[in-house]
């Protein structure tokens, strides 16, 4: 016997998110074992064992360990690493460093960069574009006029939820022009909900904190403590 599956993830990491909203949406029966980025548990040597890179999320089941998620279908493999390969140079490029030098930088003890957060947004508004324009230009719901979401295209709208920790004014700037991907975003949704409102919870949670810390500043003009604790797969 192999045992349960065992899916190590921080729910804070896009990523991981989007193998937990699989796993539970396909009805896998999986044990979460949480790596907490913010207190560096990736970084230990317990989890050097499971995953030599190092990264979020791994899943072991009995002696096999996976820290990539392909389907075994050749044609499918090949679109979607196709879409990911982009995605990482890309949409993940822009978003994540967008984040970070906009919002979650201090948590993460690192100084807020206007300069690093124009470059990331440059990025962020030309695969946005693309995304609207050429991977969402199909019959389908989801990338490339598929029928359902996998776990590859999960990975991107994850990526996209990130942005919910920002400013509502900026938020609706960055976003609201590419309907194709706010329809995507809310269809994935829908197809894998409950999973997906439960795995993001952490983020929505993230989200109000630093809504209240901006309220605090704009009240009172001082800067924030920066103990949000940090928060990234990044």
């Amino acid at each position: 016997m192999m045992g349960k599956l065992k899916v190590y993830a921080d729910q804070m990491s896009q990523p991981s998110r989007a193998v937990l909203i699989f796993c539970r949406f396909n009805g896998i029966d999986f044990e979460e074992i949480k790596v907490d980025i913010s207190k560096r548990h990736h970084l230990s040597p317990e989890f050097r064992e499971i995953n030599p890179l190092q990264k979020v999320p791994a899943i072991v089941h009995g002696s096999f360990n996976l820290s990539e998620r392909y389907p075994s279908n050749l044609f499918r493999r090949a679109k979607i690493n196709s879409v990911m390969d982009w995605h990482h140079s890309n949409l993940q490029h822009g978003a994540a460093n967008y984040v970070i030098n906009t919002v979650l930088g201090p948590a993460t003890g690192r100084p807020l960069s206007p300069k690093a957060a124009a470059e990331a947004e440059k990025v962020l508004l030309s695969s946005l574009s693309k995304l609207e324009n050429i991977w969402l230009n199909g019959d389908g719901h989801f990338l490339l006029g598929v029928s359902q979401p996998s776990i590859a295209y999960l990975s991107m709208v994850c990526e996209l939820m990130q942005l919910e920790v920002l400013d509502e004014k900026d938020h609706s700037r960055i976003l609201s022009p590419y309907k194709k991907v706010l329809q995507w975003i809310e269809d994935t949704r829908t197809a894998t909900n409950p999973h997906f409102e439960e795995v993001h919870n952490i983020l929505y949670r993230a989200k109000k904190k630093f809504e209240q810390q901006r309220s605090r500043v704009a009240e009172t003009g001082t800067e924030p403590s920066n103990k949000m604790g940090g928060h990234s797969k990044m």
